[in-house]
């Protein structure tokens, strides 16, 4: 039962950093009907950013305390990420959005693979330590265990998920956004900016995938430049499991594959006679993905999406 616990812990963490990256790629979706496919480097970004930051800060300002220099960090990650996924749709994506969907798809590699070649000419070829930012005392729930990054971390996807609940239910910008993602011809008749909309959900989906990057490296303890790919594939797959274009379907997607990993991860050995080790637990999330579009091809929460093109 313990091992089931603490399965359960480290599944709702992972499963929180899959929603953050998630919903950039079910907001993207769902304003401009385009996967963009570099949004998980956007997350490695974010990671190496906040590790500058924080080793700046190491060297400068020793003093200061974990969680000061933590949120300094996911401060500064940001308005970094956010310059970089605004450039992206400027650049790379702005005159492609009538083209055939397999233009954008090829240029969303090919920004993918340029990110990767920056990342790696900047921060290096090798795995990068991540700062320990706060005490390793260990929190005990039923024989499980938490520790205090953890708990911080889902405290941090919890805020960052229910602001953009906020922002997208209760704002002017938020209805803009549903009144695009609904129709956007209607919309651009009703005086909604259309670039104005697409440029601010490519600038959030950009700050939440900046904060998903620095609790990666947080929990994970090392980071490097070809980080993003595995996470954004999987969040993608959570953002489809959930229903791609719903905000909604994006959390629960991240949450329920994050949980399904960990499980898997933790009795795969009991479940293969110690044929397979946990090291397969990637393997989980394109299983489940596959069996519940088998049966819910629009995901958990989807509903069928007209196809606009």
């Amino acid at each position: 039962m313990d091992t089931f616990i603490q399965q359960i812990i480290n599944g709702l963490v992972l499963g929180s950093m899959y929603a953050l990256v998630a919903l950039g790629y079910t907001m993207v979706y769902g304003v401009l009907n385009l996967i963009n496919f570099a949004h998980g480097d956007v997350l490695m970004i974010g990671a190496m950013t906040g590790l500058t930051i924080l080793n700046l800060l190491n060297q400068h300002a020793p003093d200061l305390p974990g969680y000061v220099k933590l949120a300094i960090a996911i401060g500064g990650a940001i308005p970094v990420c956010m310059l970089v996924n605004v450039i992206i749709e400027r650049v790379a994506y702005r005159r492609l959005r009538n083209a055939p969907r397999l233009a954008p798809l090829i240029t969303a590699i090919g920004v993918s693979t340029l990110l990767n070649t920056f990342a790696m000419m900047i921060w290096g070829r090798n795995p990068l330590p991540f700062p320990q930012l706060l005490p390793s005392d260990p929190v005990l729930i039923g024989g499980a265990v938490i520790t205090p990054t953890q708990i911080l971390l889902l405290a941090l996807a919890l805020v960052s998920m229910a602001g953009l609940v906020l922002l997208v239910e209760k704002t002017k910008m938020g209805r803009a956004m549903r009144a695009t993602a609904e129709n956007p011809r209607v919309a651009g008749l009703m005086g909604v900016d259309s670039n104005k909309v697409i440029v601010v959900t490519f600038a959030l989906g950009a700050a939440l995938a900046a904060v998903a990057g620095v609790m990666w490296g947080a929990n994970y303890a090392s980071i490097q430049f070809s980080m993003g790919f595995l996470p954004g594939l999987k969040a993608f797959c959570a953002a489809v499991l959930g229903g791609i274009g719903n905000i909604y379907g994006a959390m629960v997607g991240g949450i329920v594959l994050g949980i399904i990993e960990s499980l898997g991860a933790g009795y795969i050995g009991d479940l293969t006679g110690g044929f397979l080790g946990s090291h397969y637990q990637d393997i989980f999330a394109f299983v489940v993905l596959i069996l519940v579009l088998t049966v819910r091809p629009s995901g958990i929460m989807g509903e069928r999406v007209a196809d606009r093109a």
